[in-house]
């Protein structure tokens, strides 16, 4: 069986099962595991006091050492499990453990659910899956903010996962999961992490890129079954504004988003106390409900069905 062919299955298998909570409460995630092992680095590795390159250097070894440690295990167990009869199950469940379709869906529904009811609760629903503070968002801001997270994270928490498997397997979808892990620790732009987390920021850029992509032309897909003008006002959002944001990846799925809904996402925004200001995506309504959050699900479920019809495809003719 191909990896393609187990990558079709994870993804239905993890939209309905997910990563149980009981496994969740008794041994915690295995992307926890793989943050103990970058806190480790970067406790050992990270010294403010030594010069810009080395830091820079000791950023590099760790990033290395980190991929290392995750796919040389990864790399055994797949062979082993390959090598039984009927082991390929188990490989296409430890794979789900590292896509987050179904979480990345409940969590932005929680918000939908609770936008209507009560602003408090909205607020605290999206602070779970957004770095921003929530704490001033208003009804149409809160909306936004669930909608672009759920764009960018269809990205980074689904398609590029189910990409790297169906590329490289096991140690594939492992060593992205350690490499946006160690992206969301320590590559940030921080003094602490300016230059000791420059390796981990971009290879992270790298991975991910061709899942942008694809994530974006999914949507604009997604967006056909509904309007074709709204399919063309994604591609066409997603051509013009992707470039404008300040990551070279997210702006893709944001933008192709932002269009098929007839949106925009992007502006101002508050990270740690300080408010940054961000392009715009898209050229529609700037003014957002707890309705848009529901049009963007619906897309969001659409392009995931476009992606499962691929990974059939594919199967079937590599």
């Amino acid at each position: 069986m191909n990896h393609f062919t187990m990558a079709a299955f994870a993804l239905v298998l993890e939209y309905f099962v997910g990563y149980p909570q009981f496994i969740q409460r008794a041994m915690g995630h295995p992307v926890e595991w793989i943050g103990k092992l970058i806190a480790y680095l970067d406790e050992g590795l990270n010294d403010p006091d030594t010069e810009d390159a080395d830091q820079r250097n000791h950023g590099i070894f760790a990033i290395v050492a980190l991929c290392i440690a995750v796919a040389i295990p990864t790399f055994l167990v797949e062979k082993l499990l390959l090598s039984l009869h009927y082991g390929w199950i188990f490989d296409i469940l430890l794979a789900t453990v590292f896509i987050a379709q179904k979480s990345l869906r409940d969590h932005v529904a929680d918000v939908a659910r609770t936008l209507p009811q009560s602003i408090i609760s909205a607020r605290s629903e999206v602070a779970k899956i957004v770095g921003r503070n929530p704490t001033n968002l208003d009804e149409s801001g809160i909306a936004k903010a669930a909608l672009e997270s759920l764009a960018e994270n269809t990205a980074d928490g689904i398609t590029a996962p189910i990409f790297w498997f169906a590329v490289a397997g096991l140690p594939g979808i492992v060593v992205y999961k350690a490499i946006n892990t160690a992206d969301s620790m320590i590559g940030h732009k921080s003094e602490k992490y300016l230059h000791f987390g420059w390796a981990a920021a971009k290879l992270d850029d790298l991975v991910n890129l061709p899942a942008s992509r694809l994530t974006g032309l999914l949507f604009a897909a997604a967006a056909w079954f509904k309007s074709k003008s709204r399919a063309q006002a994604a591609l066409t959002s997603m051509w013009r504004d992707a470039n404008k944001h300040q990551s070279p990846n997210a702006g893709w799925p944001e933008a192709a988003m932002a269009g098929a809904l007839d949106l925009k996402f992007g502006g101002p925004r508050e990270y740690d106390g300080e408010t940054v200001e961000l392009a715009y995506m898209g050229e529609g309504r700037s003014q957002l409900t707890a309705a848009d959050i529901d049009k963007g699900l619906e897309l969001y479920d659409r392009a995931l069905l476009i992606l499962l019809a691929v990974a059939v495809v594919l199967a079937m003719i590599l």
